[in-house]
């Protein structure tokens, strides 16, 4: 009984002292937690599939207010269409709790000075990524009023659900993405790999570099969508030099 109790007084083994055995485990029963997580979010995506697409549709509802109907060519198309929107719900549903068992999983590991600035990067990571999303709803519209005029008044639009869905998600995801590049700038700095002086006097070669890349990326390919995201680029690389400029004080 005595060495019962003594075992469980014992601490928990330090993050550098775990085995790998201990490291897997670990990792397994997270990984365990975050794909039930997606299950059960997945499955919520798919109950409420109505409301999603309704969502996701409203951008082209709004330039076609009276025709915003899509068509599907096989019988397994609306099939594949409810559960791509449930993967993808479930991942955006889920999200908290597979960052949170990611940081979990991490924090352990870091240093003092580094857990200072984990917590602020990881909430404007998350800000960013959400706001570069509502970025790219917003100007979706624009960007469909665009594509669907470029090819003259003779064409007739017949959308399919699935290529449109995947059209819009892909610039929510990349608008998203690149949304992380504040974020990128001020761990350079921080890391000492770059300094603001150095992103001051790249400027004009940063303005460039930015344009064409939005150019590049936009799945879109339309004037609006890269306009959308090379400026609060360009904004976004002016607040890094301020911010490293303030953390390198």
């Amino acid at each position: 009984m005595a060495i019962s109790l003594k075992r469980r007084s014992e601490p928990r083994a330090k993050p550098d002292s775990m085995t790998l055995v201990e490291h897997l485990t670990e990792l397994r029963s997270r990984v365990l937690i975050c794909a039930v997580a997606f299950v059960v979010a997945a499955t919520v995506a798919f109950l409420i599939y109505p409301w999603i697409l309704s969502f996701l549709a409203h951008p082209y509802c709004q330039i076609r207010p009276h025709s915003c109907s899509f068509y599907i060519t096989g019988l397994l198309d609306g099939l594949t269409l409810r559960v791509k929107i449930a993967a993808y719900g479930g991942l955006f549903f889920a999200s908290p709790v597979l960052l949170w068992e990611l940081w979990r999983f991490i924090t352990p590991g870091l240093k003092r000075n580094e857990k200072k600035y984990a917590i602020p990067f990881v909430i404007a990571s998350i800000t960013l990524f959400a706001l570069g999303c509502l970025v790219a709803y917003v100007t979706f519209p624009h960007a469909l009023n665009w594509l669907s005029h470029i090819g003259g008044p003779s064409l007739t639009e017949i959308l399919d659900p699935l290529k449109y869905l995947s059209l819009i998600l892909l610039l929510m995801t990349i608008f998203g993405l690149t949304f992380e590049f504040p974020v990128l700038l001020v761990s350079l700095q921080i890391a000492g790999v770059l300094t603001p002086k150095q992103l001051s006097s790249w400027r004009r070669w940063a303005i460039v570099l930015i344009v064409v890349v939005a150019g590049v990326i936009t799945p879109s390919s339309d004037p609006f969508s890269m306009m959308a995201l090379a400026i609060p680029l360009y904004v976004f690389y002016e607040i890094s030099i301020v911010i490293g400029s303030i953390i390198n004080r």
